[in-house]
């Protein structure tokens, strides 16, 4: 029953998925997106493609920290297996173990450790980068021409502090076990997310595009927030309706916003199929000997 229920949510996350791609491709000339994508400048998407794994390194790092507060010192090597291995789960797997779920697996098996801090602390990473990536969007917000937005930029700047006093006392309540490492794993967060700013930066770049950086910016932060919504097959179809939109509510072209998120998809995609390696050769979990 259990088996045929997943079956049942990965394909209604495809359906989903192809629904919102379709619908979206309907209010776009396709042909336009797709020149959009290739006329590309390799040299930039190449840098993209640098900048995207940075902040998967530093994501893994982050990870790594939880852990070792769980007294599971693995090595930075092992680690980085596992997380690419995940990647990998997440985006090309969806009716399998998922990929948080399968690191923890590993991670009970191996060591003992308490199941719901191992959950915890997944969850936790997950929140802290979503954290970081509210926190720019609403900086970034401060900064764009819209009359829209002019009556509540003093918000913004608000929600700011506030979303990071919240975060810090409710993991400073439930998740104390982990506090200690509470503004380390900030910093990291803000490296990833910064990381993958740039390497859409870069994206902009390889397309041309020298004007409304910003709102492009502001765009794929909310589109990476959305995208965490699990109701598709890794965000495919709820990016790039979030692209589309956004594009839409600030003035901009459509397709070149699209664009600009089948870019990065690509780039996820290809770093995530190097984590096919791990599904075939077995990690081992090795740990810091000191």
């Amino acid at each position: 029953m259990a088996n045929l229920r997943k079956k049942g949510i990965t394909l209604l996350k495809i359906v989903i998925s192809a629904a919102l791609i379709y619908f979206i491709f309907t209010k776009l000339n396709v042909a336009e997106v797709l020149e959009t994508v290739k006329k590309a400048n390799p040299f930039y998407l190449v840098l993209a493609l640098l900048l995207f794994v940075v902040s998967k390194i530093v994501a893994a790092f982050r990870l790594n920290l939880y852990f070792h507060e769980l007294k599971v010192f693995l090595t930075q090597k092992s680690n980085l297996k596992l997380y690419l291995l995940g990647m990998f789960y997440n985006l090309f797997l969806p009716g399998g173990i998922g990929g948080d779920a399968y690191k923890g697996y590993l991670i009970k098996k191996k060591f003992e450790v308490d199941t719901k801090k191992v959950v915890s602390v997944l969850v936790l990473d997950r929140l802290s980068g979503l954290l970081l990536l509210f926190i720019y969007a609403c900086g970034l917000a401060l900064f764009l021409e819209s009359s829209q937005l002019k009556d509540f930029k003093i918000l913004f700047g608000i929600a700011i502090l506030l979303s990071i006093i919240v975060f810090y006392f409710l993991n400073k309540k439930f998740f104390g076990y982990v506090i200690p490492v509470f503004w380390k794993s900030f910093g990291y967060s803000a490296l990833v997310q910064l990381s993958q700013l740039i390497c859409v930066f870069f994206i902009l770049k390889s397309l041309g595009i020298e004007m409304n950086t910003i709102a492009y910016l502001v765009i794929f932060l909310i589109s990476s927030i959305v995208s965490v919504i699990p109701l598709t097959i890794g965000g495919i179809g709820s990016r790039e309706l979030t692209f589309f939109y956004g594009a839409t509510w600030l003035g901009l072209n459509e397709s070149t916003s699209v664009g600009i998120s089948m870019l990065f998809f690509l780039i996820t995609a290809v770093i995530s199929l190097c984590g096919i390696v791990y599904h075939f050769k077995k990690i081992k979990l090795e740990v810091n000997k000191t």
